[in-house]
């Protein structure tokens, strides 16, 4: 099933610049897709329409099969979760447990319900300790586990997330990659983190204002006019084993995680001093 269907997608800003021009995308029930592409590509304004936020100027949007239009614009809202590339513009209440909360008491649950997802979203996202704590006085990588788990607290269908990773420090970037590689959710994935789209996504869309590309990661790594074209850089250790390769004369596919990379080189590199069970 489709949970995501765009034809002919545009969108216009009021000073006539068109931020999407004739975008045509079907994301499937718990598919990760990675949106990428250059500042001002329209990833932003694409995930805004899928929330509802934004009125596409032409074309068509569907969530879960209905058509997205003003009237219905409410009840497609109830399946998709929009996590903001700042946190600041999603929490606003006083406390963290409060905002965690905010969304399911707004659906009308009991209190019983509401209190049980607010507990399993804060423990999901390791934030139970500092429940009581005022939101602006977080670091930047725990308030973004707090717009996770208000997100997660609402249970939607479709994780709509716009550069989760941005300006996180290493190990809080770790955490909320762990989170999201966790979920089960269908997920579309809007960052410049080339890393993090590829080890948690199986399909890439490469955005620039149009679909430039839409295929798997193997794919996009063979095609450097792509990567040119949207300025993309590829992760560090992927340019390492390219050089590698170039350097060498080895022949393989481009690694897109360092797991990858390694099983590259366990099987292209004499390695010694192993023990009569390592095989070259």
């Amino acid at each position: 099933m489709d949970v995501i269907a765009l034809e002919s997608l545009g969108y216009e800003y009021e000073d006539g610049h068109a931020a999407l021009r004739d975008v045509n995308l079907k994301v499937k029930e718990g598919e990760r897709v990675a949106l990428v592409g250059p500042n001002g590509a329209g990833k932003s304004t694409l995930m805004h329409i899928l929330a509802g936020l934004f009125i596409p100027s032409r074309g068509k949007v569907s969530i879960m099969g209905a058509a997205l239009s003003k009237k219905d614009v409410a009840a497609a809202r109830k399946h998709v979760g929009l996590l903001f590339q700042d946190p600041d513009d999603q929490i606003f209440m006083p406390t963290v447990r409060e905002d965690v909360a905010f969304g399911p008491m707004n659906l009308g649950l009991s209190k019983e319900e509401v209190e049980s997802r607010v507990e399993r979203a804060m423990g999901l996202t390791s934030i139970s300790s500092y429940r009581d704590r005022a939101p602006h006085h977080l670091s930047l990588g725990e308030k973004k586990r707090v717009a996770m788990a208000g997100l997660l607290a609402m249970s939607p269908s479709i994780l709509l997330l716009d550069e989760p990773t941005a300006n996180l420090d290493p190990q809080s970037r770790r955490e909320l990659v762990n989170i999201l590689d966790s979920r089960r959710e269908t997920i579309l994935i809007a960052t410049h983190d080339m890393s993090a789209a590829f080890h948690l996504a199986d399909r890439i869309v490469v955005l620039k204002n149009a679909v430039l590309y839409d295929g798997e990661i193997p794919g996009l790594l063979r095609d450097p006019g792509i990567l040119q074209e949207a300025r993309l850089e590829l992760p560090s250790f992927s340019r390492l084993m390219q050089s590698w390769a170039a350097e060498t004369g080895k022949r393989f596919e481009p690694p897109a995680t360092v797991e990858e990379a390694l099983d590259i080189l366990r099987h292209n590199y004499c390695c010694r001093g192993q023990g009569d069970g390592h095989s070259h």
